[in-house]
């Protein structure tokens, strides 16, 4: 039998013409010579890959050319190494465990008159133990909130309360020390064996690295918070005329976490959390004090319950273009008065001069006037820049600490000015008592 495939195939010998020879070169064409030549071809191939030593390494690593490929096309693109979400989880539980403990909760009550008639309120913040025995950090405006308005007056702070770390007990709270400039106060409680916060360097966080915010938001104690480190550096103002050098976090910051710790994924504070920017389509905007920009000042408060700044010894009010313009006087800081006996009054320094610069750096206002000023040591001599009748001329004038009732009127002025954004700083809940009065 036959068929139209080539083959002879009968019930006894299946496929036997596979097997079957016509002569040598026929094998010859047929099967060794391609045979040889696929050997030869391989061996080629096999000397070129080992013959490279990156494709050596990968085959002998039992990796296929086309893993090796894209392994490679994906490290020169992304050369960072993928997260593993149990690692970051397992980072914030260790930071969390790690600071909680150091994490306390205040409350605040107040003296409050409204129409004349008299009441109780309360505030609540957060603060950083920094001592075993004790000595607490916050910010001024958690504990100092003496204000009033043309129908309210708030009194000084009658009691404050600390709550620590799963303790429902409160301990009651004395101010060491307070400093309206730099938002940061010092309080103490009586008690031993607590645990200090680690802090931090700030100078070395990065934009992106991983922060947490720990404290008491709205009342919730032992809050914490992820994010990233949104900025830093930046420059904000908390509507009061204090400008602060910050770091800005994504992690959320809301009403309670004031004075509550920024740390890092070593469990470090690296900043005290103060502001956030809140409002219709703001998000995620918090602003920490640098924990290496407070070092000195809390160290100077719990030694002198106050910080011992360099005083010129002035007051003035700001040239801004309009006004330059207007009068024919250069922009700065226009002299209203000088202090009898001060540092300005023995330099020379007069009302109606401009001060235009502060060792050779221009100003517009008092704020950068007095930020400049602070970078220098009681004892230090500063040389201003001033215009007087149109004339340029320069005085040195040397820095001396200043006065306390001079600290006692900028104190009252803070407090004026902080009237006005007193429910701004706390939320609506914090003042239950306030509207019982009016139940």
């Amino acid at each position: 039998m036959s068929n139209d495939n080539g083959f002879n195939y009968s019930s006894e010998n299946v496929f036997k013409k596979s097997s079957e020879f016509k002569g040598h070169s026929s094998f010859s064409r047929s099967i060794f010579i391609p045979f040889i030549s696929g050997m030869i071809g391989t061996i080629l191939v096999l000397g070129i890959c080992f013959g490279i030593p990156s494709i050596r390494s990968r085959i002998l690593n039992n990796k296929s050319p086309l893993s090796y490929l894209a392994t490679t096309s994906a490290d020169s693109i992304y050369p960072t190494s993928l997260v593993n979400l149990a690692e970051y989880s397992e980072t914030s539980i260790a930071v969390a465990d790690k600071v909680l403990p150091s994490i306390v909760g205040i409350t605040v009550n107040y003296s409050i008159s409204v129409f004349g008639r008299s009441g109780a309120t309360k505030a609540g913040g957060s603060g950083i133990i920094i001592t075993e025995d004790g000595y607490i950090v916050t910010n001024n405006h958690v504990i100092s909130s003496e204000s009033s308005s043309s129908f309210y007056t708030i009194g000084e702070a009658s009691d404050i309360e600390v709550y620590l770390y799963n303790n429902p007990d409160p301990y009651k709270a004395t101010i060491v020390g307070t400093d309206s400039y730099t938002d940061l106060a010092i309080i103490k409680i009586e008690t031993d064996n607590l645990i200090p916060a680690m802090l931090g360097n700030s100078n070395d966080i990065k934009v992106g690295e991983f922060s947490m915010a720990i404290g008491n938001p709205l009342g919730m104690n032992s809050t914490v918070t992820c994010g990233i480190i949104s900025a830093v550096n930046r420059e904000v103002s908390d509507g009061n005329g204090n400008d602060y050098i910050a770091i800005q976090t994504d992690a959320a910051i809301n009403s309670g976490n004031s004075g509550g710790a920024l740390v890092n994924s070593k469990g470090e504070v690296i900043g005290i959390n103060t502001l956030k920017l809140s409002g219709i389509g703001v998000e995620g905007i918090g602003f920490a004090i640098p924990i290496s920009s407070t070092t000195e000042v809390v160290d100077q408060l719990i030694k002198y319950q106050t910080v011992k700044r360099p005083y010129i010894g002035i007051a003035g009010i700001e040239v801004d273009s309009v006004t330059s313009e207007k009068y024919k006087i250069p922009k700065g800081v226009y002299v209203q008065t000088v202090e009898k006996d001060s540092p300005a009054e023995i330099a020379g320094l007069k009302e109606s001069d401009v001060i235009m610069k502060i060792e050779g750096t221009n100003i517009s206002n008092v704020s950068e006037l007095n930020k400049i000023k602070y970078k220098y040591n009681i004892g230090d001599t500063v040389t201003l820049t001033i215009s007087r009748n149109n004339e340029e001329m320069e005085i040195k004038i040397t820095l001396v600490e200043t006065p306390a009732e001079i600290e006692s009127i900028e104190k009252n002025k803070t407090n004026e000015q902080e009237s006005e954004q007193y429910n701004r700083r706390y939320n609506d809940d914090d003042f239950s008592s306030f509207f019982e009065l009016f139940r």
